[in-house]
């Protein structure tokens, strides 16, 4: 830490005197013997001046806001110098001003301001190349670093240079004990993290990968989704609240179409086309991947359509918050006795379940059908359905070979 003290000078530069009679006050900075010179904006009259005090008289209205103006940027500059003495180990005249300024030093960015650029720049491309939720998700990330942070190192910052592989298990830590997440969560966050030590390197302020000996802990993926007779129980009930009997048939709906709750919530007339087999289908961009899906209507979703569709709106279903949705999908499951834990979500997966891959629906139009990115990601979620069905399929293979026999 530096320890060299600061001096901050106040002067007027009388040669450019206007035709008021005023003249530029320009503050003046020194350290480690260099000086650096910057317009403050304020005009005063020479006679009004007084260099030994630092200070404008007589007290007026313009000189008090003269003075004022001044114990500001001097305070402004103390706390930029005192600020780059506690994150800087090396540091120049040009940093203290460009501290002062609220511009970034010129030496290596600190992870919370990088990850802060980032994430400002992500906002700005909201609704043309990412979505809302995932710069909240960012948003989120850096909250939990900064903590982490104040927590482990009573830091408000950090370098890259510092980047270790015992920072990042030490963080993976804090976040599954102080922080109480999911190893998902956990994984999804460190994942973040990970996308600005790469923008990092990429930018110098690192000369590579910290982490490549970090290895990844295999959440647990439960795949929460109604069985058969689950869905025909839930088919077959008729609620007498209307509010439920809403939020059952739209949960339904989706149980064959595999919508998530914001396409659902926006679907509307000109989203249902007729296909190239001249039957309707439901073409939609997924919010999350951009991805164009195609659905087609079974026959099951066509009276929940009938049912809602109204020529005084141009949405399909009614509107309702996601929070009021999950809400009453707690209380219908506990009207049924469905001991799960429903939510919009439980329907896509169903669909997916359920619906698709029971019924020998091969995993590639799965993927299609949901609107993934990669196939991949459907075979990470539903490997344990899909082996379920190898199972049976091999009984049943087993069976025909025994009679054979």
């Amino acid at each position: 830490m530096k320890i060299n003290k600061i001096s901050i000078l106040f002067l007027l530069d009388k040669v450019k005197t206007n035709k008021r009679g005023k003249c530029p006050v320009k503050c003046r900075i020194t350290f480690s013997g260099k000086r650096k010179p910057f317009s403050t904006g304020l005009f005063i009259k020479p006679e009004y001046w007084f260099n030994d005090e630092q200070l404008a008289k007589p007290p007026n209205e313009d000189n008090n806001y003269i003075n004022t103006q001044m114990s500001l940027i001097k305070n402004k500059i103390n706390q930029a110098f005192l600020f780059l003495q506690v994150q800087q180990d090396d540091f120049d005249i040009e940093d203290i001003y460009l501290q002062y300024k609220g511009e970034n030093v010129k030496s290596n960015k600190t992870i919370l301001v990088l990850f802060q650029e980032h994430n400002d720049k992500m906002e700005k491309l909201v609704g043309k190349d990412y979505v809302i939720g995932t710069l909240w998700k960012f948003r989120q990330a850096r909250e939990l670093l900064k903590a982490f942070l104040k927590y482990q190192f009573k830091k408000t910052d950090y370098e890259f240079a510092d980047l270790n592989l015992k920072f990042l298990l030490d963080y993976e830590f804090f976040l599954k004990t102080e922080k109480n997440l999911s190893q998902a969560t956990i994984n999804k966050t460190i994942q973040r993290f990970r996308r600005i030590v790469r923008i990092a390197i990429s930018e110098d302020h690192l000369e590579k990968e910290p982490f490549l000996m970090y290895k990844v802990k295999r959440a647990k993926k439960e795949v929460v989704f109604l069985t058969p007779e689950e869905l025909d129980k839930l088919e077959k009930h008729q609620f007498a609240q209307q509010r439920l009997q809403q939020v059952k048939d739209m949960f339904i709906f989706c149980c064959y179409t595999g919508l998530a709750f914001n396409e659902m919530s926006k679907l509307e007339h000109k989203h249902i086309v007729i296909g190239f087999d001249g039957h309707k289908w439901i073409k939609i961009n997924r919010e999350k991947t951009k991805k164009l899906v195609s659905v087609p209507i079974l026959s099951k979703t066509t009276s929940t359509i009938e049912r809602y569709c109204s020529e005084n709106s141009s949405f399909i279903l009614p509107r309702i918050s996601n929070q009021k949705f999950n809400s009453y999908l707690k209380e219908i499951a506990e009207v049924l006795g469905i001991e799960k834990k429903l939510t919009h979500h439980t329907a896509r997966k169903t669909f997916a379940t359920t619906v698709l891959l029971y019924n020998d629906v091969p995993m590639e139009i799965v993927s299609e059908l949901l609107g993934h990115s990669k196939v991949t990601v459907t075979q990470e979620y539903y490997a344990k359905v899909v082996q379920k069905k190898v199972s049976e399929h091999m009984e049943l293979l087993s069976r025909k070979l025994d009679m054979s026999e």
